[in-house]
């Protein structure tokens, strides 16, 4: 009979003991699998979402406000800029592409994002049905809010204020859709997008504004705004001057999206440290459970071990059974706790697609977690060591005596 048959037999002999040192090593595995997992997910999508867009400029208030609205689309907007500002970028050298946006509106939770077709292009957004919108009221659903929504092409809603469920219903401004994106891992895909116009238009038709009035539509153009823009430098010197520009302005204020998300991170990171800091005293107290528990094991089978070095096992085989013994607990336990972690990453992923913000999935394997493996297995290592040490010393006759 091979060393395997013999741990096995020997751990089913314990079952209790067994199963509890199974958990506790599940339950550290599972907690650094969650926080490994959950964290480079979000991560990863938040630099996706960020990537290329060099600075944004909005109004006056919180950089960090600013870049969770305009890119990640997660909070409110810091107030509005002039549509003028747009074309003083444009025409700027240092600037190589401007990308508006308007918000203010939803369709059941998701955001009615005002734009051009750039904002599509930067997010490499491709049509699984349609066309891209051309006039005012039309628009195009990304995959998620697509799915979510039931959108098909040609149909009409109607949106409502406000950034979330439950504002008021503009009755009197439908829009038609027009398209529908596949899915592109981005914001992309958790927005409806049309024209900045008609977000303009929408409002018009809810204040009652008379377009047809010339006098009136002189007065509104010339007061139209944006939420903010998304900036893309032309030279690496618009990264010094640009800001400075942009924040020497009255009422504008330019947001750095890998600073802000730098802060963001760091922030972020003391949870991330501190839950790993737990998962790490529980794998400790795994590794001492096991210990005492093929510790004792190992008193208790004095006699049995000496018969074995009688019947001629030679004293390495002693010392592998140990070893084996604690790698077996280590890695059932790594199993149970890696499978219990991604259940945890998509059950939360679950939860938190009703907020339409964040997106988490169980089924992504990241390579962060391929030293789970080795650390269980140190872990198991460790904690047979002693006890594969004393088994390799046993003592046939002094043992036998007793």
């Amino acid at each position: 009979m091979n060393n395997i048959s013999l741990a096995l037999k020997s751990l089913r002999f314990k079952p209790l003991a067994t199963t509890l040192n199974i958990i506790l090593m599940a339950v550290g595995i599972a907690m650094m699998t969650f926080v490994l997992s959950a964290s480079r997910q979000l991560e990863d999508g938040a630099m996706r979402d960020a990537q290329g867009i060099d600075l944004v400029v909005g109004a006056k208030g919180s950089p960090l406000q600013l870049i969770l609205s305009s890119i990640y689309q997660v909070d409110v907007p810091t107030g509005n800029i002039p549509l003028a500002t747009q074309a003083l970028l444009a025409q700027n050298r240092m600037v190589k592409k401007v990308i508006p946006l308007a918000l203010g509106d939803s369709y059941e939770g998701f955001r009615i994002v005002g734009t051009n077709p750039d904002y599509i292009t930067h997010y490499e957004g491709e049509l699984a049905q349609g066309k891209l919108f051309d006039l005012p009221m039309q628009v195009v659903f990304g995959a998620k809010a697509a799915a979510r929504t039931g959108a098909t092409v040609g149909a009409t809603f109607v949106g409502s204020h406000g950034l979330s469920r439950g504002g008021e219903v503009h009755k009197n401004a439908p829009y038609t859709v027009v398209g529908l994106l596949k899915p592109t891992g981005t914001v992309l895909d958790r927005l409806v997008l049309t024209p900045v116009d008609s977000v303009w238009k929408v409002h018009e038709v809810v204040n009652g504004i008379d377009v047809n009035d010339k006098e009136e539509k002189e007065a509104m153009d010339a007061d139209r705004e944006l939420t903010a823009l998304l900036v893309q430098y032309s030279s690496p010197l618009a990264t010094v001057t640009m800001p400075r520009y942009i924040n020497s302005q009255t009422d504008l204020q330019a947001a750095q999206p890998a600073l802000e998300a730098a802060k963001l991170f760091r922030l972020l990171g003391v949870g991330v440290d501190v839950m790993r800091g737990i998962a790490l005293i529980v794998l400790l107290s795994a590794a001492l459970s096991m210990f005492v528990a093929l510790y004792n094991a190992l008193e208790e089978r004095k006699t049995d071990l000496a018969i074995l070095r009688t019947l001629g096992a030679p004293p390495i085989k002693l010392f592998s059974l140990l070893l084996i013994e604690g790698l077996l607990l280590a890695m059932a336990g790594a199993l149970a706790g890696w499978l219990l972690g991604h259940a945890a990453v998509e059950v939360l992923g679950h939860a938190l697609s009703d907020d339409q913000n964040m997106t988490l999935s169980g089924w992504i394997v990241t390579p962060d977690e391929l030293w789970l493996l080795a650390v269980a297995a140190v872990v198991g290592f460790t904690a047979a060591f002693i006890p594969a040490i004393r088994a390799y010393r046993t003592d046939i006759a002094t043992t036998l005596a007793h």
